[in-house]
């Protein structure tokens, strides 16, 4: 059984306190991981200034160079696991590790190992995304006059304090631009995927990183509040339940669900079928445990054709062994989490109004048990109206509720969302949505809402949340 230990700014430490993170299917040990304590915790948070001064030092260019290799270390160089013990992570290594704790097949593992490497592959773009083409030596002095005018910014923490999940590593894409930016990371990671956060500060150090810049605590939920209320700036990823807690704390950028959709005007949606597969890959990639995965499919006719037809294809997504290529769906590590889904998905269709398109196509229960592992096997459903209690619904499986509407209800009869992708052309739909506060993330077009661009900000601005703009003269 492998150890991970806690990283103090930069230096392993195992702790008397260990947790161990069993095998999602077989339950026996898969690591030990090593617990802070909240004072631990407290006491190495009152030297942030000192990890910030050591990334500070480092020019904002070599900082890029050195993501890159980062990079290039994370997807394919074997790389200290415990640095105490002297062991090691190959990236097969970490693919079957992750797979082993979170029950992700190990084909879902890879891409979301090669989507965190292509972000620090390309981070000059993503940075040029978060901070709308400026010139980025104004992180190294603060000042840019590129443009013809004066900007000034500032840092407004010394560190960036991030709670993690466990769901899919490739939310783990939206921190690591931290250390362009010249702010140290602190780390809660996942109870059931510690791997991935602790892979990217081993690859950063190894690419020459001052290793300060790296705090790893592997934490209860004290620690990870300790954690937020501490650091300068944070994230949080999390249930509502959990994020809500922050939604009064402007340092706080909160990640919860995303309740994302696919929206067909009027003018496209007799076409419908030729956007079935872009619906297909919006709900079920990345075995739809991701925020920016459909889960409602908002059209203003055809509702029920399309309930069908986009049941008949997911039902071919069924369990497979973790090492099979051709794995498309995840179990839950935690078998009452998925009996509790699927409860509260038939409780909102015994009120009525809503029907599982894809029961009688599934031939059997949508909760299965398969060589020891629980899945929830892929749902459709078909709500009569906007304001069932099914309409809106998120869950970590493939899960999307098809609902019909005038389109003189959107976007407003849909709500808050984190992605929409609009298959339409009409200029007032696409005005509507362009203006709405309700929408985060827009695709205009045939666009998966699992796609993402380097140069667009995925989920909040990383940049306007560490940096603040200042107003500023000098004299000539």
């Amino acid at each position: 059984m492998v150890h991970l230990p806690i990283l103090r700014h930069g230096r392993p430490y195992r702790s008397v306190d260990t947790v161990v993170v069993p095998h999602h299917r077989t339950g026996e040990p898969a690591a030990a991981i090593s617990q802070a304590n909240t004072g631990l915790i407290r006491r190495d948070l009152g030297q942030q200034s000192a990890a910030r001064a050591a990334l500070a030092r480092v020019p904002v260019d070599q900082l890029i160079d050195l993501s890159r290799r980062a990079g290039e270390a994370f997807a394919s160089a074997t790389l200290p696991l415990d640095p105490i013990e002297g062991t090691t992570q190959s990236p097969d290594d970490y693919v079957a590790q992750v797979s082993s704790t979170t029950g992700l097949p190990y084909v879902l593992v890879r891409r979301n190992l090669h989507k965190i490497a292509g972000v620090l592959a390309r981070i000059d773009d993503v940075l040029a995304g978060l901070t709308r083409g400026l010139d980025l030596r104004v992180i190294d002095s603060g000042l840019d006059a590129s443009s013809g005018r004066l900007l000034s910014y500032f840092p407004r923490a010394d560190s960036l304090g991030v709670v993690l999940p466990s769901n899919s590593p490739g939310v783990h894409s939206l921190w690591v631009p931290s250390i362009a930016l010249k702010t140290p990371l602190v780390l809660k990671p996942g109870s059931a995927e510690p791997w991935t956060p602790a892979r990217v500060a081993q690859a950063f150090i190894t690419a020459g990183c001052p290793p300060e810049a790296f705090s790893y605590y592997p934490c209860a939920y004290a620690g990870a509040g300790e954690i937020l209320r501490q650091c300068g700036r944070g994230m949080v990823f999390g249930d509502t339940s959990t994020t809500s807690q922050w939604a009064g704390d402007a340092r706080v950028e909160r990640h919860g669900p995303g309740f994302s959709k696919i929206v067909i005007g009027d003018d496209e949606v007799d076409r419908w079928e030729d956007h079935l597969d872009v619906i297909v890959a919006s709900v079920a990639d990345n075995g739809g445990r991701s925020c920016v995965n459909a889960s409602g499919i908002w059209v203003t006719r055809h509702a029920d054709a399309i309930a069908d037809a986009l049941a008949e294809k997911l039902a071919r997504i069924v369990p497979r062994a973790a090492d099979d290529p051709e794995a498309a769906l995840a179990p839950f590590v935690d078998r009452g989490v998925a009996e509790r889904i699927s409860a509260s998905i038939d409780q909102g269709l015994a009120e009525g109004g809503a029907r599982d398109v894809t029961e009688e196509r599934r031939g059997g229960p949508r909760f299965v048990v398969h060589n020891g592992c629980a899945y929830l096997l892929p749902t459709v459903v078909r709500c009569d109206a906007p304001d069932h209690a099914l309409a809106n619904r998120e869950f970590l499986f493939p899960f999307a509720s098809v609902i019909e509407v005038p389109e003189s209800a959107l976007p407003e009869a849909m709500g808050p969302t984190l992605v929409v992708t609009a298959i339409t052309s009409n200029p007032a739909l696409r005005e509507r949505l362009v203006m709405s506060p309700l929408v985060d993330r827009l695709n205009l077009g045939p666009i998966p809402t699992n796609q993402i661009v380097w140069d667009q900000p995925h989920e909040g601005n990383l940049f306007e949340h560490l940096y603040g703009r200042r107003a500023i003269q000098r004299s000539a």
